[in-house]
This record gives structure tokens, sequence and C-alpha cells, in this order.
């Protein structure tokens, strides 16, 4: 589809098309746009660091947990970005129910820098450490919606699907992420374990994915 609109004051035509494939539109301002949001939300977390009072590096300690909280969750941002990228460039293009996906899983992860701020905070109490869970569980399910209606489009035979596999990665983060909820109502250290041991699992690239892009 090409659509035509005239700019009055030159004359010129500029033309605006539209791809249109099996259905789909084309990717790129939603690629773009969510690029963006990730951004922003890391430059929020990084904002949130204020310096101590006092010129030693003694009063840096404080601020220790904080900055491990940001590091974990910096992590996670960063897992959540080189995956979302390998997820759009494997995606043909988008359409409405994509969109929303996509929006849903933006929502989600603009919620870690307040959750991050809490636990950093207050890393030994249980309701920070169980909400920063929960944020990062549904971050996962979203992941994972987003993720189905992508490969929904796609041919089952292709090789990104066939790269997935049973996707074990993905079905066990949100047990793990309960698993750590549940934990931290005994101890608040052992389910912070639990929640780095699920981002040293997605740490561990999937060579099998990136053959198939870009094979």
């Amino acid at each position: 589809m090409v659509c035509l609109f005239y700019d009055n004051t030159t004359s010129r035509a500029l033309v605006y098309t539209i791809f249109m494939k099996n259905g789909l539109l084309d990717k790129s301002r939603l690629e773009a746009f969510s690029d963006a949001v990730f951004a922003i939300i890391i430059t929020i977390m990084v904002i949130e660091f204020t310096p101590p009072v006092g010129t030693h590096f003694a009063n840096l300690l404080p601020l220790v947990p904080k900055f491990l909280a940001y590091l974990l969750s910096f992590l996670y941002i960063a897992i959540y970005w080189n995956n979302h990228h390998h997820l759009l460039k494997a995606a043909k293009g988008i359409n409405g129910g994509i969109m929303w996906a996509n929006m849903g899983l933006l929502f989600c992860a603009t919620l870690i820098p307040f959750g991050t701020a809490w636990v950093g905070e207050n890393y030994q109490a249980v309701a920070p450490t169980v909400l920063y869970g929960a944020i990062l569980m549904i971050n996962a399910i979203a992941y994972y919606i987003l993720q189905s209606s992508i490969t929904a489009t796609m041919d089952k035979k292709s090789p990104f699907i066939r790269a997935l596999g049973a996707d074990y990665k993905g079905k066990l983060s949100p047990v793990l992420y309960l698993l750590g909820i549940i934990a931290a109502f005994v101890s608040p250290l052992v389910a912070q374990l639990i929640l780095v041991g699920v981002a040293i699992m997605w740490i561990v690239p999937d060579r099998r994915v990136e053959r198939a892009l870009y094979k």
C-alpha cells in the first residue's frame, strides 16, 4: 500500500510505504520504540544513585546493596533486550496482537526500577524481595506471551522455531521466580540467590538461535 501526501509549500510529494507481508506490518518502529524504552529504564535505575555524605571510601559501603540490586536489574534488562532483539530479528512482521504483547512486556519492564530501588534499600526485608521477584516473574510471563505471539505468525518448520525447541528456560523461569517469592518468606537472601541463579541461566547464550537467525 502506498500513500501520497503533498506539502503545499514545496510542492513535493512525500511517499510513505507500508509493507504488508502475509498481513503483517513493518516492525522497524516497534524495534526503535522498544530500544528507547529499555534505554530509559536503565537511565532511571542509575539515577537512583546519589553520592554518599562524606569523602572517604568507607562512606560508599552503605551503597553496596543498592549497587548489587542495580547490577542484577541491569543484567536482567540486558538479557531482555538481547532476547527481544533476536525475537524481532526472527519476526517477519508484526500485527495488533504482537504490538499489544510488546507493550505488555515494556509495561512490566518499567516496573523493574521501582522494585530495584525498594529491594536495594531493604534487602533484608521480606516484602521488597517478594515484590522484586513478582516483578521479574510477570516480565518472564510477558516475554513468553510476546514470543508466542510472534512464533504464531511463523512457519512451524522455520529454523527459529526449531532452534527454540521446547523452550525449557522460558517455561522454567516463572517457576523459579515463584519459588524465589515463596523462599523470601523464609529467607530473603535465599530468594535473592534464586533470582541471581535465573539471571545466570539466561546469560548463557543459545547458539542454536543465533545460527538459525544468521545462517
